[in-house]
């Protein structure tokens, strides 16, 4: 054998990576490795964090200091020896950029080849491809230049550029009317605080700008403004002041707003920001381009009767359907490219989308499998494909195809790493590595290594539950009412009448895109009292944690201050038992410029985020620092006996405890949360609510609506979840449920199957009623599936 044949291995020893502890493992390499574990046992840890993080890490290093300085810096993992790494790329969840500019045909490159496409053969022809992009605009100028050669001459020139963008709308396909009542209070001055805009209050920033800009007089309420006056406060070009000694940019208070906010993504707000957006702004769809964000010269443009603003509003398998039909020689390179583009999106799952759907407007699965389309006709080999639960949003029929696609990338020569709960996933593997055995402090040891056959034989937590099927129940619930939607046409759905049971737990199944979301969270009634529970970032800096988001940490302050007579804001890193050297945050960040900065721990407070004084303040003989450091399951045993016990934060902590959330220490930082974490946060909130503990921030809701909560849920904590469902249904809630796994559905009271396809062929009501009967008839692809699974329940 050559010697270079013997690298056959990803060896990592000695990693402590989060809650690693000093783990070992050889992964084999060109070969399908599955890991699994429950949630925070330190999958992600390893592969993210450890492998795909150090190869990231020596790859930027190949670079020159200069380039490194324009890259993300990224610090070496804890880990003794770590080799035999190949290039990594990383296809996650993470949401894609929200730019509101970025849709799925400019993230994939189609609307690249697209737009070569037509300038080649569109007729009438109108230009480049940049013609064809709603991101350029047109350019024209002209003028004298002198050439400064030989003797050098001055000559006249005219420069033309033709771009795409509609001029009107400036490219967004919609136009945006301002409501002035919500912007500023023309009773007062602005002084007084006229400006209703979030960040333009008195003292702020903007405020000031506007106050001593000098184009108006801060002291004169607005209705009193000189017609000049009005034209400079609202709509004045930008131009350079300076206002108390320091240089700034005074532009009109609307094309101020149009910049600052409304050329962002709705989704990508911040909440306060949104909710203000929502009363002062109507977005309408611009009636120049008709929606399509292009110029009429870019529409004009046909190829067999199609333009590209047509092309892209396609689904994408019927567009891939006319661009195989098209045949024309002199551009069949480039026909076979984008067919083969469009082709994997058919085959990863994703034909009903369009070119022109939104990026910010994908769900985290469909964001990563439009990553995948990007690797599906690479020619590279021998690259390592880190892939985060690629099965979530998938319905049990789509599953298959996304194996044989895995399979299709291992086959090619390289190595796939994969985090996943589905067994059906697992199934395929060639090497499984379970993680645990627990999570959190309990987990970040390796607990098997072996074939599939040996993890059903072995005494794991994973291992134990791979065969578990929930089964039909035996008694159904009464709806106590129902919830009317009549004639809904959101998106593709066919003027849609269902009604929803209340008083139950009610499961919307059906493949992706079959219309699913479009119903629950586009169709129902404003007046319902519907909360929404979803796997979207919760808006927070890195100082949040679970403590503050879910109020615990008021209580716990609290218990501090009384046990030693002192203020409760001694007790926050926010506030006034801040560390004074970092400010509370426990890391000071070092900036070398070129290199990669450098995140180490606070001397003075070691990390701990608070002044040393504040750490010598008792509570059942821990400080702050140490409760905080404790994780949910810790701080559950240790506030309810003795002088520690307190019942405020026991509620809230059995709260955590009942959503599967109890290896989370209580201080880590919100962004560090997964998808599937985020929403079982909220769902504990919210829970409160339904106790009687409504507040402003988390109203009480009278129907819960949950998008696929078993996201990121180990195989064991399925059935943990399905009783926190019951309970909420029992306190006398309505519960829907948008899901793919099995057991939810076996579980439910009441199934309504949206299909009988996706995109086109969906839209429609296929089933509607108890779970038993949908697999009975075996009528609809759910149907099918719940049948085989709940058949296996039998013999298991």
């Amino acid at each position: 054998m050559h010697l270079a044949d013997s690298h056959e291995y990803i060896r990592v020893h000695g990693a402590r990576v989060n809650n690693l502890k000093d783990l070992s493992v050889e992964i084999p390499k060109r070969r399908l490795t599955v890991f699994t574990g429950v949630s925070g046992s330190g999958k992600s840890s390893l592969v993210f964090s450890t492998i795909a993080a150090e190869s990231q890490r020596l790859i930027n290093e190949t670079y020159s200091a200069f380039v490194q300085g324009f890259m993300p810096s990224q610090p070496r993992p804890d880990v003794d020896v770590l080799d035999g790494l190949t290039t990594v790329i990383t296809v996650d969840q993470q949401r894609m950029g929200a730019d509101v500019r970025s849709t799925v045909g400019t993230a994939t490159d189609a609307n690249a080849i697209l737009r070569i496409l037509f300038s080649r053969l569109g007729k009438p022809h109108i230009g480049p491809p940049p013609a064809f992009a709603f991101n350029v605009p047109s350019v024209r100028a002209s003028g004298e230049m002198t050439i400064e050669r030989g003797d050098g001459k001055t000559i006249s020139k005219t420069f033309a550029r033709a771009g795409g963008m509609c001029p009107r709308c400036e490219g967004l396909g919609r136009i945006s009317e301002l409501d002035f009542a919500e912007l500023f209070d023309d009773d007062k001055s602005l002084h007084d605080g006229a400006l209703k805009v979030p960040g333009y209050g008195v003292n702020t920033w903007n405020g000031g700008l506007f106050a001593g800009a000098g184009f108006v007089d801060p002291d004169k309420p607005i209705r009193k403004y000189t017609k000049q006056e009005r034209q400079d406060f609202l709509y004045h070009e930008p131009v350079r002041v300076k206002v108390k000694g320091v240089n700034m940019t005074y532009e009109g208070l609307i094309p101020r707003i149009q910049k600052s906010m409304l050329t962002k993504d709705r989704d990508a707000m911040q909440p306060h920001v949104r909710a203000f957006v929502d009363r002062a702004v109507t977005f309408t769809s611009c009636p120049d381009c008709e929606g399509t964000r292009l110029t009429a010269a870019a529409r004009s443009s046909k190829i067999a009767g199609i333009s590209i603003a047509d092309a892209c509003a396609m689904e994408v398998r019927d567009l891939c359907e006319w661009v195989l039909n098209l045949d024309e020689p002199s551009v069949a390179p480039l026909l076979e490219t984008l067919g083969q583009t469009l082709n994997s999106f058919a085959e990863i799952g994703l034909g009903y989308l369009s070119l022109d759907r939104a990026t910010g407007t994908l769900s985290g699965g469909e964001a990563q499998r439009v990553k995948m389309v990007r690797q599906m006709g690479s020619a590279l080999t021998d690259i390592t494909y880190v892939f985060d639960e690629p099965t979530s949003g998938l319905h049990p029929h789509d599953i298959e195809r996304m194996n044989s696609l895995l399979l299709r990338l291992r086959d090619k020569g390289n190595t796939l790493l994969v985090v996943e709960h589905k067994p059906e996933t697992i199934a395929i593997a060639d090497h499984v590595i379970d993680l645990g055995p627990g999570a959190g402090r309990a987990g970040g040891t390796v607990c098997f290594e072996g074939t599939l056959e040996q993890l059903r034989a072995s005494d794991t937590l994973t291992g134990r539950h791979l065969g578990d099927r929930a089964r039909l129940k035996d008694q159904l619930r009464e709806p106590t009412g129902s919830l009317a939607i009549r004639g809904a046409t959101r998106n593709n759905l066919k003027d849609v009448d269902v009604d929803i049971p209340l008083g139950v737990l009610v499961v919307i199944t059906g493949v992706a895109g079959s219309g699913k979301s479009s119903l629950v969270h586009g169709s129902m009634p404003d007046d319902a009292g519907v909360v929404s529970i979803d796997q979207d970032p919760i808006r927070g800096s890195r100082r949040s944690n679970p403590a503050t988001y879910t109020g615990l940490l008021e209580p716990i302050r609290k218990a501090f201050a009384k046990a030693n007579g002192v203020k409760p804001a001694l007790f926050s890193a926010n506030s006034e038992g801040a560390c004074p050297n970092c400010n509370g945050t426990g890391v000071i960040y070092t900036d070398l410029a070129m290199m990669a900065g450098v995140a180490t721990s606070c001397e003075e407070c070691e990390g701990r985020r608070f002044q040393s004084s504040v750490l010598e303040y008792r509570l059942g003989g821990r400080d702050i620092s140490e409760v905080l450091a404790m994780s949910v399951a810790e701080a559950h045993e240790f506030f309810a006996d003795g002088e520690a016990r307190t019942p405020a934060v026991l509620a809230i902590l059995e709260r955590l405890v009942g959503v599967g959330l109890g290896y989370l220490t209580l201080g880590q930082p919100l962004p560090t949360l997964s998808g599937g974490e985020r929403q079982r946060l909220k769902l504990a909130t919210q829970m409160a609510s339904s106790e009687g503990g409504a507040s402003l921030r988390h109203p009480a809701a009278g129907i819960y609506v949950l998008d696929e909560p078993t996201t990121g849920l180990h195989l064991a904590d399925v059935e943990q979840l399905l009783g926190l469902l019951d309970q909420l249904v029992d306190s006398g809630r309505s519960v829907i449920v948008v899901e793919h796994h099995q057991a939810v559905m076996a579980h439910a009271d009441w199934i309504i199957d949206l299909g009988p396809g996706a995109g086109h062929d969906g839209g429609q009501v296929v089933f509607e009623g108890a779970p038993a009967e949908l697999a009975a008839t075996g009528s609809t692809l759910t149907g099918q599936h719940l049948a085989r699974y709940v058949g296996k329940s039998s013999t298991s």
